[in-house]
C-alpha cells in the first residue's frame, strides 16, 4: 500500500498550495501540528510521541517558528492531547471494537494511539482539510476512514453513519473545534448527540470561557490566523442542562501542570466565574 509521501509524489500534487489557502478557522490546525511535531522536547513530560507531526510539518515547508513563539499554548496542545487520548484509551478498553470520531480531526492522527486490532476510526472535517491529510497521511483501510463533515449543519450525525439510540456507545473528540462555532451550533450539536447517540457515547471536547468571545486578536496564536472566536462556556450548567439526557462526565484543566502561577490563577478564575478559563469538557449520553 503507497505512503503519504509517495501518493503525493505519484500524483504531482503539492500539499502547500492546500495548506497556504486553508480558511481562517480550518488554518488554526496549524498551531496543534506544530506542538506535536516540536513541543515534546519542550515539554517532555507531557511527550505525545506523535509519529507524522514533523514530518508533514516538513512536506508543508512550515518551520514552526510562528506557532512556537508562546509556550503556554504549546503545553496546553501536548496536555490537552494526552487528555483527549486518554478519554478514548479508557473508552477502547471497555468496548475494544468500538468506534472513535474524530470530530474536525485537522491533521491529527489519534489512531496511531489507539489501533488495538479490533478498533474503528473516522476522521472527519472539511474537504479541504482532508485534501491535505489525503496526501500526507497514511491511506484509509477498513478501520480507519476519512469523511466529509460540517459541523455547522444539522446532519452530522447521519452523514457520519453512527448509530442510532439502540446501538452500541461511541467516542467523540472535537479538539480545538467547538469555539469556532456560533452557541446555537453548539447547542444543536449537543441536542443531537442527546436525541441520536446510543447510551454511554462519550463526547470529549475543549472549550474557553465566554470572555473570548471575540477576542481571538489578543490570542498569542490565533491571531495569526484571522480566526475568531465566537462561542464560549457560560457555565457548568449551560452542559448538565443542555439535553436530559447528556450529562458532565469530567472537566479537564489542562493548564494547571504548566506552573504554579497558571494553577494558582486558573483556580481564582474559577472560583470567580464558576468556569474555567480553558479546559477539556467530557459528556455522557445515559
Amino acid at each position: 500500500m503507497p505512503s503519504a509521501t509517495s501518493r503525493a509524489q505519484a500524483t504531482g500534487a503539492d500539499p502547500r498550495r492546500h495548506y497556504e489557502a486553508l480558511a481562517a478557522v480550518p488554518s488554526t490546525l496549524r498551531i496543534p501540528l506544530a506542538a506535536r511535531a516540536f513541543g515534546d522536547a519542550m515539554f517532555p513530560g507531557v511527550a505525545v510521541g506523535d509519529a507524522h507531526a514533523a514530518r508533514m510539518m516538513a512536506a508543508l515547508d512550515d518551520d514552526g517558528q510562528t506557532w512556537l513563539e508562546d509556550p503556554a499554548c504549546i503545553y496546553g496542545v501536548l496536555a490537552r492531547t494526552r487528555c483527549f487520548r486518554q478519554v478514548a484509551q479508557d473508552y477502547l478498553q471497555a468496548q475494544p471494537a468500538g468506534q472513535v470520531v474524530n470530530l474536525g480531526c485537522g491533521l491529527s492522527h489519534y489512531f496511531q494511539w489507539l489501533d488495538n486490532g479490533r478498533a474503528r476510526m473516522i476522521d472527519a472535517d472539511l474537504p479541504e482539510v482532508l485534501a491535505i491529510r489525503d496526501l500526507l497521511l497514511p491511506p484509509a483501510t477498513a478501520r480507519h476512514t476519512q469523511q466529509t463533515l460540517d459541523l455547522r449543519g444539522d446532519d452530522w450525525w447521519a452523514s457520519l453513519g453512527l448509530p442510532g439510540r439502540d446501538g452500541m456507545p461511541v467516542c467523540l473528540l472535537s479538539e480545538g473545534v467547538l469555539m469556532y462555532l456560533a452557541p446555537s451550533q453548539v447547542q444543536a450539536l449537543i441536542h443531537t448527540l442527546g436525541e441520536r447517540a446510543p447510551a454511554g457515547t462519550l463526547l470529549a471536547f475543549d472549550a474557553l470561557c465566554w470572555l473570548t468571545v471575540g477576542q481571538a486578536q489578543v490570542h498569542p496564536l490565533v491571531r495569526y490566523t484571522s480566526a475568531e472566536f465566537t462561542w464560549g462556556l457560560r457555565g457548568l450548567a449551560e452542559l448538565r442542562e443542555a439535553h436530559p439526557r447528556v450529562r458532565l462526565a469530567a472537566v479537564h484543566e489542562v493548564m494547571n501542570g504548566f506552573s504554579t502561577g497558571h494553577s494558582f490563577a486558573g483556580s481564582a478564575f474559577r472560583f470567580v466565574t464558576g468556569v474555567p478559563f480553558y479546559a477539556v469538557y467530557v459528556l455522557q449520553v445515559v
